[in-house]
């Protein structure tokens, strides 16, 4: 039997049994072909579903014809044999034997995400061989982005079209879960970003035969929205969480763009009913990405809610910060900077209502000064902020060197929950880049094209020229180019810094972080502010960065209000400089202090 009662796709009810589910209203007529069997007629059932079980078991490929002149993969494939135009595999749910059967995640305030790529690092398996060193260095969690079936070898992973079944060009559904179970072996938790507001634009077959799937009144960016108004179209989404979570076994999802999703009640929903299909005492995280700030989704109860968001606002402000650029939606966090980065260090969000990038704009974001720090996914770059550049730069090569470490250390000690973007922990220069590899000639020159033209509002790409120097997604080498690497002893430095913060994380902040709240912010300079947190047991945690080219003026008794208390930890020259009532540029300080 399955782990769980799946509405869409094959599940195998004995070794030479399976059944098979599709949702087909706009179609009078399925069938399923099995390679090696004749056709089998599915049975019409109520409100556009067909069913059909036969004889055949794990391993067998299949279609369903839907038309004399239309055969298409299982939208709930669980593997395909080849690429998102090709025959769906029936899997074995149980094949997989697991080494960590017993274990349970961790809790969400131990968190120190890493984001990575899983074709850059050599699929599943060359993930894998990387655990052991990410354990070491104080990593308690990865986040692989999205793995659903994509048109070709290479794709960041938001054009997938098969949402239950991982590319082939990254490994099996058995090497994923070898991942994962080795990850867990290591006492790593392990994340995966799923994307359900929109499918990619090759290998959707969906409009085919359930026309009534998507929304011909609301467009998103990426095409025809989903239309959430439907049980079954909700069920095949909440279905797939709940199929990662069980079946691969997966401690969390992040969820990609949710305000593209016009029914904001399914979030709740969906969020309800995997908290109901997880039993109890096991850790399953759910975190969102939702440009809508909207903070009563984190508000965790018994049955319900997120854990988390990736904190925008905090990088764009960080950003804007570090690097002085304010284009795009930089320009809602270059003025009153400071005031912007105090607010979301202690209130979460930095736009909680207020038209966030114009006077008179669309307001933006709910109230989240009462949500905990760890609401909140605190990061310095990540897959977008890096491969929505046009030339895929990293911090390394835009910030100042020792403003770069100050933020670093701010992003490691802060309350909030961390998150470093693969080779940020040593330092990699090598740019991540926007890469595809579409099928059709004509969707690669288009999306080619689109991508260049994307960047013609900005000033440095005003000149046609310029933007054809932008790389082409669909190259091979654009890829390639995005392997991150570490280089030289330089590469050793950082990664022994970065561990060096993640020690003191591990062993003076996560265990205060259960019941911590914000207690105060202040600005000391240009670019510069303190914070103040009350953790768990009491105590209080100070940090103090001055990101800018200027020192602070600032006495140490202020910093800590008079109550002194233990350094944690701060960047080079800062102790020298504090007791001249100067915190100096690009500087940080780290302090707990005795209980109030």
């Amino acid at each position: 039997m399955s782990l769980f009662n799946y509405s869409f796709g094959a599940q195998v009810l004995a070794p030479d049994c399976t059944r098979f589910r599709l949702w087909a209203p706009s179609r009078q007529e399925v069938s399923v072909e099995i390679d090696g069997m004749p056709p089998v007629a599915m049975r019409r059932q109520d409100n556009g579903w067909f069913e059909a079980e036969t004889r055949c078991g794990a391993g067998a490929r299949y279609r369903y014809r839907v038309s004399t002149d239309l055969a298409v993969p299982d939208p709930a494939s669980r593997a395909q044999a080849g690429d998102v135009h090709d025959a769906s595999i029936v899997c074995d749910p149980h094949a997989y034997q697991w080494k960590c059967a017993e274990w349970q995640g961790r809790p969400w305030h131990e968190t120190v995400l890493y984001e990575l790529h899983a074709g850059a690092l050599g699929g599943f398996d060359g993930v894998a061989r990387q655990l052991p060193a990410l354990a070491e260095l104080g990593i308690t969690a990865i986040e692989l982005m999205p793995v659903a079936d994509f048109p070709g070898p290479r794709n960041w992973g938001y054009d997938g079209v098969l949402l239950y079944a991982p590319d082939s060009a990254y490994g099996t559904p058995d090497q994923l879960k070898a991942l994962i179970d080795t990850a867990h072996g290591l006492g790593m938790m392990v994340f995966l970003d799923v994307v359900y507001n929109h499918f990619g634009p090759d290998g959707n077959y969906l409009g085919a035969y359930a026309s009534s799937f998507f929304r011909d009144d609301i467009n998103t960016p990426w095409g025809q929205a989903i239309d959430f108004r439907k049980r079954q179209v909700r069920d095949f989404f909440t279905e797939n969480a709940i199929y990662w979570l069980q079946e691969f076994r997966f401690d969390g999802l992040r969820f990609d763009a949710v305000h593209a999703i016009s029914e904001k009640d399914w979030l709740a929903e969906m969020a309800e009913r995997v908290r109901a299909a997880t039993p109890p005492g096991r850790h399953v995280h759910l975190v969102l990405e939702n440009d809508d700030n909207t903070s009563s989704l984190l508000e965790r109860t018994p049955k319900g809610g997120f854990d988390a968001q990736w904190n925008d606002d905090m990088h764009h402000a960080l950003h804007g910060l570090l690097t002085g650029e304010r284009e795009g939606y930089y320009a809602g966090y270059i003025n009153q900077a400071e005031e912007k980065l105090a607010r979301g260090l202690t209130e979460g969000f930095i736009y909680q209502g207020e038209a966030s990038l114009f006077p008179g704009g669309p307001l933006r974001g709910e109230p989240s000064a009462h949500l905990p720090p760890t609401a909140f996914v605190l990061f310095l770059q990540n897959h977008d902020q890096i491969g929505n550049r046009a030339f895929g730069e990293r911090l390394t090569t835009l910030a100042h060197p020792l403003a770069l470490r100050a933020a670093s250390a701010l992003l490691l000690l802060s309350p909030h929950v961390p998150m470093l973007f693969m080779g940020e922990e040593y330092g990699a220069s090598q740019p991540f880049l926007y890469f595809t590899s579409h099928l059709t000639p004509e969707l690669a020159g288009a999306v080619r094209n689109g991508r260049r033209e994307e960047f013609a509002r900005f000033k440095a790409f005003s000149d046609p020229s310029l933007r054809e120097r932008i790389p082409d997604p669909n190259a091979e080498q654009t890829f390639l180019d995005s392997v991150p690497r570490a280089e030289g002893e330089a590469a050793g430095a950082w990664r022994d810094w970065v561990k060096a913060l993640l020690t003191i994380r591990r062993e003076q902040i996560i265990p205060r972080l259960q019941g911590a709240k914000a207690l105060d912010a202040q600005i000391i300079g240009p670019s510069a502010i303190k914070a103040r947190w009350t953790m768990g047991d009491g105590r209080v945690l100070m940090i103090a960065c001055n990101l800018g080219d200027a020192d602070a003026r600032i006495a140490y008794d202020q910093l800590t209000d008079g109550q002194g208390g233990t350094i944690l930890f701060t960047t080079d020259g800062v102790e020298d400089a504090v007791p001249a009532d100067t915190m100096p540029a690009h500087a940080f300080i780290a302090i707990l202090e005795p209980a109030s």
